[in-house]
C-alpha cells in the first residue's frame, strides 16, 4: 500500500482538492487499494472544518466528491505513516520539514516539481481562482501517479 499525504497552509483549498482529484484519478484506474491519500494543514486555523466552499464547488463541477473530508494538522505521526508528504508550496515545504524534523528526506517535496511547472500552487484563498487551482491539481496528480506506478512498471 502506497500512502500519499497532501499539505497546504489551512488545508481547506489546495490541499484537499489534490486529494480529491488523486482519489478520483485513482479510482478511474482500479488502484483504490493500492494507493490511500489523505491531506492536512500546518496550521491549525481550520481543524475539523469541510473543504472551503469554493474548492467544493469546484471539484462538484468535475463530478468529485469531497464527502466526509475535514481538516487537520500535520503531526509528527505522519512522517512514519506516508510514503510521499507533498507541499503546495515552498513554504509548506519548509514548515512541514521543520514540523516534522525531517530537513533532508527526499518523501518530503514540492507538488509541482514533479511537472515542467516547477511552480508554487496558488492559493485560491487569496487570489480567488479555484479553477487554476484545480488545473494544476489535475497535472500534479498525473504526475505524482505516474511516479508512484514507475516503479512497479520495470
Amino acid at each position: 500500500m502506497i500512502r500519499v499525504l497532501f499539505v497546504c497552509l489551512g488545508n481547506i483549498c489546495r490541499s484537499p482538492m489534490a486529494e480529491a482529484v488523486m482519489r478520483d484519478l485513482v479510482e478511474q484506474q482500479g488502484l483504490s487499494a493500492e494507493i490511500k491519500f489523505d491531506s492536512a494543514g500546518t496550521s491549525s486555523w481550520h481543524i475539523d472544518e469541510p473543504p472551503h466552499k469554493g474548492t467544493q464547488a469546484k471539484l462538484r463541477e468535475y463530478g468529485i466528491s469531497t464527502s466526509g473530508m475535514c481538516a487537520r494538522q500535520l503531526t509528527k505521526n505522519d512522517f512514519e505513516a506516508f510514503d510521499y508528504i507533498v507541499g503546495m508550496d515552498a513554504s509548506n515545504v519548509q514548515n512541514i520539514r521543520d514540523m516534522l524534523g525531517e530537513p533532508d528526506s527526499q518523501k518530503i517535496f514540492r507538488f509541482l516539481d514533479l511537472t515542467s511547472h516547477k511552480m508554487d500552487v496558488p492559493d485560491p484563498w487569496y487570489t480567488g481562482d479555484f479553477q487554476e487551482t484545480y488545473g494544476l491539481a489535475v497535472e500534479g496528480c498525473e504526475a505524482l501517479l505516474e511516479l508512484i506506478l514507475k516503479p512497479s512498471r520495470a
